[in-house]
């Protein structure tokens, strides 16, 4: 599929050379940082040296006093608490966060993460049952909640409490609750929105240590928890959330927990000579999280990530990594039978979304199933199956398009829905799926562009291979935790050439390796990967000229470390 390549405005040249002179850096690192709306000194140095002196105030965000009131009004009183979650990465990291840092100060709690085919997202009844029968006077719910109107309604009626910590986008009507802790809520001025449900989580444990005198180093080493949930649930890297990602990562690489260490472990994370960064968290350790909750239940990830316990932990990570597996061969099977699917569709191609359904897809893969549909026909894309007599299941979408209010147009044919502008989940009763197929395109086919349906590359800047040293890396690297809001910077290089080693590599031959010089220039000769690129291999092994955008990262093999490109396209000159 061919990919616009999209440039950033170049920044204001004058921001560029105040950067250059201040902070004595390349014009193509100055740009960089102008570009993120860093301009000033003491700008850059908040950026590259993030602070935990720097995290906001937490009673800066509305209820939080009333949350920490009712839950040291549990433990003065000795009334059981339940720490309510999510069976998603967030949700469980969540869980694990409060229930491990509490449980330091206080015994009488318990944790609980509902079932994904039983009870469905969020607070189920059964789990306030279950509260009730286990004499349960506070539910703490992270990750959840904040939709959650009518049952937290009938918690009240049984004689519970609720506190919700949620980073959702609320509806207008919010649970009656004792306290509603969410950033996006009506009237809430907490300076940054776009804290996970984790990171909801800590702010409170945070405000919880300031009014009960406990040093904050006593909560820091679970920022590796945090980190975990920021990178899997793909909200910004910005702002606060850098700081936390930051500590996070550094937690992670240096004395991860018990449970984290394990997962790194199975995951094959543990070579010393590599850092973990948020690739690694959401390509290797938040898969096999969430795939707990997926192929069996989301409670084992907990039970793994708040033991402390090594052999246990290895045992369950052991088995966190076995669901992973299978639910890779469900992945694989859905995925092949979905496309076949779409091949029997009439008038497929001129569609502008996907919408597919079949009664006998397991629940717990359909959102990664939508996901890799988007990669092969990229357009917003639902994919639902059956479960308790309804249909249900996960929607992506693309950039540019907001699938959230798309869904909220078809509201009349959904039981429920939420998530965020790009991922979502749903429910509708089986017979109104002819008519949501119909009304969901025609919402799309309104509203969305044909630049918004072509993939695209956004190019930070163009550069020569000469700018590319070893200390221009050191300074990019520091531009890490990369991720949403931070994206890796792209460059693009005219005029290139192979240097005659290009190779094919791969298990099915499906990616080149290469070296690449400017046509012009011997010198450097750069060491590059080109994934998933293969088409373009014969025209390079003819010595055409080509143009490249890629990534510039560190290779190690074999403890040898050597800077390399990773091409994200390829433009032939014809």
């Amino acid at each position: 599929m061919e990919k616009r390549w999209v440039f950033k405005p170049k920044a204001n040249q004058q921001d560029i050379d105040n950067l250059e002179e201040v902070l004595n850096l390349q014009p193509i690192l100055a740009n960089l940082l102008a570009q993120r709306e860093i301009k000033s000194y003491q700008e850059a140095k908040r950026f590259f040296r993030p602070s935990l002196e720097s995290l906001y105030d937490p009673f800066r965000m509305k209820d939080m006093n009333r949350a920490i009131e009712r839950i040291e009004k549990a433990i003065q009183h000795n009334q059981r608490i339940l720490i309510y979650g999510d069976y998603d990465v967030d949700g469980t990291t969540s869980v694990a966060l409060v229930y491990s840092f509490l449980s330091k100060f206080y015994s009488n709690l318990e944790y609980y993460i509902p079932d994904r085919y039983e009870e469905g997202y969020g607070i189920s009844y059964q789990g306030i049952h279950y509260a009730e029968k286990h004499n349960v006077a506070l539910v703490i719910a992270l990750d959840c909640g904040i939709k959650a109107v009518d049952k937290i309604k009938y918690a009240n009626t049984r004689g519970i409490d609720f506190v919700v910590c949620d980073h959702h986008t609320p509806e207008q009507e919010l649970p009656d609750a004792v306290a509603v802790l969410d950033p996006k809520r009506a009237g809430c001025n907490y300076p940054f929105k776009d804290l996970s449900g984790c990171g909801v989580g800590f702010k409170m444990l945070q405000a919880f240590s300031f009014t009960n005198d406990i040093a904050l180093e006593q909560l820091f080493p679970f920022l590796d928890l945090v980190a975990v949930s920021i990178a899997s649930d793909i909200v910004p890297i910005t702002d606060e959330n850098r700081i936390l990602a930051h500590y996070g990562l550094r937690q992670l690489n240096e004395d991860p927990s018990t449970g984290l260490k394990a997962i790194i472990q199975v995951s094959g994370l543990n070579d010393k000579q590599h850092e973990i960064a948020v690739e690694d968290v959401v390509f290797r350790i938040g898969p096999r999280i969430n795939a707990a909750g997926r192929i069996e239940s989301g409670k084992n990830a907990v039970d793994l990530l708040t033991t402390d316990n090594d052999r246990k932990a290895f045992e369950k990570a052991q088995k966190v990594n076995s669901c992973n597996d299978t639910r890779k061969n469900i992945d694989r099977y859905i995925t092949q039978d979905a496309l076949k699917m779409i091949a029997q569709e009439p008038g497929f191609r001129e569609k502008k979304s996907t919408v597919l359904y079949n009664s006998s897809w397991h629940k717990g893969v359909v959102g990664i199933v939508a996901s890799r549909m988007i990669e092969i026909y990229y357009r917003p894309t639902i994919i639902l199956t059956s479960s308790n007599g309804m249909a249900t299941g996960s929607a992506r979408s693309i950039p540019g398009f907001d699938i959230y209010q798309a869904l909220d147009a078809c509201n009349d044919l959904l039981e429920n829905f939420g998530g965020h502008t790009y991922a979502a989940g749903l429910t509708l009763d089986i017979n109104n799926i002819p008519d949501f197929k119909r009304r969901f395109e025609d919402i799309v086919e309104q509203s969305i562009t044909e630049d918004q349906l072509t993939p695209h590359i956004d190019i930070d800047s163009e550069m020569h291979l000469t700018e590319i040293t070893e200390k221009f890396f050191r300074i990019l690297k520091q531009f890490q935790p990369f991720g949403p809001g931070n994206l890796p910077p792209v460059f693009v290089a005219r005029n290139v050439t192979d240097d005659r080693s290009a190779r094919l590599v791969g298990p099915s031959k499906e990616h080149i390796k290469l070296s690449v010089r400017h046509t012009t220039d011997p010198e450097p000769v750069i060491p590059a990967i080109a994934f998933q690129q293969a088409n373009h291999y014969s025209e390079i092994r003819k010595g055409k000229p080509f143009d490249v955008c890629f990534s510039v990262e560190e290779n190690v093999f074999r403890g040898r470390r050597n800077l390399q490109l990773n091409i994200k396209d390829i433009k032939i000159h014809q």
